[in-house]
């Protein structure tokens, strides 16, 4: 009789923020986990845990996901973004420039979770209309600045890098 049984733990591999990764991760582990615990990024937060705050949004092969929600064994053999690989050493993302500028940051529990949304936004959708940023990030949730702000400045970021050469 063939043996059934799933395997408790798994072997992964994956490049966060540039970096490759090798870890064993029990099957249940979720990303969020694997990446506040294991590896000490904490810019993805815990809120939630069912999908639907996007305080825990990270970008998995390009693509805004709820760590919270996302098994780390999905991620295997992929690219995972965090807010801590935006920028570049002591400089800041263009796109987190345009957040301070605007004055999208309030408390800042949300912020790492929109600022990632929106990087995969702008890659997607260099000069995004208004409209189009409200859509994109529909998935996260905040308290503090009433979103105008947040769209004012993924707006102004998309506009620059139209200027820059």
């Amino acid at each position: 009789m063939p043996d059934t049984r799933t395997p408790s733990s798994f072997s992964i591999t994956l490049s966060v923020n540039g970096r490759a990764v090798a870890l064993d991760v029990p099957a249940h582990a979720l990303l969020l986990d694997v990446l506040r615990d294991r590896l000490g990024l904490k810019g993805a937060k815990r809120s939630c845990d069912v999908q639907v705050c996007g305080a825990c949004t990270v970008l998995v092969a390009g693509a805004p996901v709820s760590a919270c929600t996302y098994l780390a064994v999905e991620a295997d053999g992929l690219d995972v973004l965090t807010v801590e690989g935006l920028g570049s050493g002591e400089r800041l993302d263009p796109l987190q420039e345009a957040f301070i500028e605007h004055g999208a940051v309030q408390c800042g529990f949300c912020t790492s979770g929109m600022l990632v949304a929106a990087k995969a936004l702008l890659a997607e959708e260099p000069a995004p209309a208004p409209e189009r940023v409200v859509h994109h990030l529909r998935g996260n949730l905040c308290r503090c600045t009433g979103y105008r702000k947040v769209v004012e400045a993924v707006v102004a970021c998309g506009r620059a890098s139209g200027e820059r050469p």
